[in-house]
């Protein structure tokens, strides 16, 4: 894969093959994010397990301490006073069928966050289809569906994030903005992993981290020493 030049000098700047600790990990890439615009610091990370089998499933959600630097777009299902309670919480889109009609008719994906009370997963369930692909099909475990959804919604719009593995058992998270500083995205890389720790499945067997790298947007991804992690 051809890399620009920006790219080739920024990883001269430190060894692509060795691991680093958290925190120095988080300096070189600031160091190293060399675009005009604020990039996005993300994680991604191996596990030992095989997201195939429902008993090693690693899912769930955290309050990063500094956010996301994105401030996410909700949208919530939900009728009566719990539509009042999200709209005064500070959703985007509140609503029940004529939310459903809309993604359906329209093709309509302006949000980043699907919340949802209990009752209304009849309704929301047939959006499997295309809410499920996108990783937007509200779920208790990420805490989108509940029956509090003004907390729900506060939460998200605080810097909750929700990490979930993919089909090779890799999980990808954004864990800040470059301009955060080495600091604070070290604060919010501890949070997300120490969610993911202990979210590790009693089935997986081995080596539960397999490989840690964090990177920017337009960066080289810089590997993190997982043992020490655990």
């Amino acid at each position: 894969m051809f890399r620009g030049k920006k790219y080739q000098d920024s990883v001269k700047k430190f060894d692509v093959a060795s691991l680093y600790d958290p925190n120095e990990a988080m300096g070189l890439v600031v160091d190293t994010a060399t675009a005009k615009f604020d990039e996005t610091v993300e994680l991604h990370v191996k596990l030992g397990v095989d997201s195939r089998h429902a008993d090693q499933q690693v899912r769930g959600a955290v309050v990063l301490p500094h956010g996301t630097g994105k401030v996410a777009r909700v949208l919530v299902f939900a009728k009566g006073d719990k539509a009042d309670a999200a709209r005064e919480a500070g959703a985007d889109y509140v609503g029940d069928m004529d939310l459903v009609e809309r993604i359906q008719k329209e093709n309509w994906f302006d949000f980043d966050v699907v919340i949802a009370t209990p009752d209304m997963m009849s309704v929301v369930g047939r959006l499997g289809k295309v809410l499920g692909p996108k990783g937007l099909m509200p779920s208790p475990k990420a805490g989108t569906v509940s029956p509090d959804v003004a907390k729900a919604v506060a939460e998200v719009k605080a810097g909750k994030v929700e990490y979930r593995l993919d089909k090779t058992n890799i999980i990808h998270c954004p864990i800040g903005k470059v301009s955060f500083g080495s600091e604070k995205l070290a604060e919010n890389f501890d949070a997300i992993m120490s969610a993911v720790v202990k979210a590790k499945p009693s089935a997986a067997k081995g080596q539960y981290i397999k490989s840690c790298v964090v990177a920017s947007t337009m960066g080289p991804g810089v590997k993190i020493n997982g043992s020490k992690l655990m």
